[in-house]
């Protein structure tokens, strides 16, 4: 594979990457401007910028490559594919106004949302899909948080509170579950 070298940089392309490097909060992105400087600056090959950086040598060499060729832009990441535009505001209205409502009023076969039911439910009704990650991220935007009902025993058994009595540690679990230890 062909050495890839950063011939010297203009002064305000050095300026560039070392403003991205020095005020970036990004980790990838400082890695990505140490790179381009580290070529530009001291000569380094990419299988010691690898060493360097802690990455691999391909990883190097493909911003290397990037930056020969569109320059400080191409470090950046590219914008996510699941786009801002794709969701409406009356998508979120009618995603909250669903939520609140039992399954059951809207004609369903089932008694409690899941993530995956409420796409469904929503991309049959508004004919827009998206991820549940994202369906979630605009629920707790509008304060909703989905999560797995509690089941408390309504009527437990007539000696419980006795056998309970027996038990010697409450393990709670993660998950909302719990386990009792007894004797």
């Amino acid at each position: 594979m062909q050495a890839i070298k950063i011939e010297k940089l203009l002064e305000v392309a050095l300026k560039e990457l070392d403003e991205l490097y020095s005020s970036t909060k990004l980790p990838h992105m400082r890695t990505r401007a140490q790179m381009i400087l580290l070529s530009a600056e001291q000569g380094l090959t990419a299988p010691q910028i690898a060493q360097i950086v802690r990455e691999g040598e391909r990883t190097v060499q493909r911003w290397l490559k990037r930056y020969q060729a569109e320059g400080i832009g191409e470090l950046y990441d590219a914008p996510k594919s699941d786009s801002p535009g794709k969701v409406t505001e009356a998508y979120k209205i009618a995603l909250l106004s669903s939520v609140r409502r039992r399954p059951r009023t809207l004609d369903l076969s089932f008694s409690l949302w899941t993530l995956d039911r409420l796409v469904d439910y929503m991309a049959e009704k508004t004919g827009i899909r998206i991820s549940g990650e994202a369906l979630r991220q605009h629920l707790k935007a509008g304060g909703i948080v989905l999560s797995r009902p509690q089941h408390k025993i309504s009527s437990p058994e007539v000696d419980y509170e006795e056998k309970k009595g027996d038990c010697v540690q409450e393990r709670k679990f993660r998950n909302g579950g719990c386990i009792l230890l007894c004797r």
